[in-house]
């Protein structure tokens, strides 16, 4: 078991866990092939690669820890993360190291359909402001809510009447941790 995720993943692929938590994946589809050929059925339907490590077998798991080929491609994947993550960046050589921190306060953030925590237009224009803030290199945290209920779903009955569901959202199965001080302990920020 590591840090990141609850479940022990085989040896030579533990850093699967690591890619899945970086939300790159939602604006970078580099990975998404490693993901399809990890679980196609499951990829296919939920395109969440968080969700996919919690759901397949330890079996499956065990198969890609043998392939060298599987191997090789994350192993190329989480140096081309690290590569992005210490390339030069805007505010890089803009500011060097006395960049400015930003905390970036909204009600929703529309990264991805598996982090369902966004309606419409305000959630996605935040979603894309921190995507763009983390290819510029901006140290920006945003800082939101973890609905419990995600965004309703439309369906129609037999009569051809709207229904409205509401998923609830599970935060173990969201491509979330929680942050952690020093101890372990949860991080609680009180807000006048």
């Amino acid at each position: 078991m590591n840090e990141l995720f609850p479940r022990t993943l085989p040896a030579g692929v533990e850093e699967l866990a690591e890619l899945a938590l970086d939300l790159r994946w939602t604006w970078s589809h580099a990975a998404d092939a490693l993901w399809r050929n990890l679980a196609p059925k499951i990829w296919e339907r939920v395109r969440n690669p968080w969700l996919i490590l919690q759901s397949i077998s330890q079996r499956r798991l065990m198969e890609v820890a043998r392939d060298g080929a599987f191997r090789g491609e994350l192993a190329r994947l989480v140096q081309e993360r690290r590569d992005y993550l210490g390339a030069p960046t805007w505010c890089g050589e803009c500011y060097g190291s006395a960049h400015p921190q930003i905390a970036y306060f909204c009600m929703e953030y529309g990264l991805a359909e598996p982090l369902p925590l966004y309606s419409g237009g305000l959630g996605i224009l935040a979603g894309d402001h921190l995507k763009t803030a983390s290819d510029l290199g901006i140290c920006l945290t945003g800082v939101g809510l973890l609905y419990q209920v995600g965004y309703f779903r439309q369906m129609l009955d037999a009569a051809g009447s709207q229904l409205d569901l509401y998923p609830i959202n599970v935060p173990g199965s969201l491509p979330i941790t929680p942050a952690r001080d020093a101890d372990g302990a949860w991080i609680s920020v009180l807000l006048e």
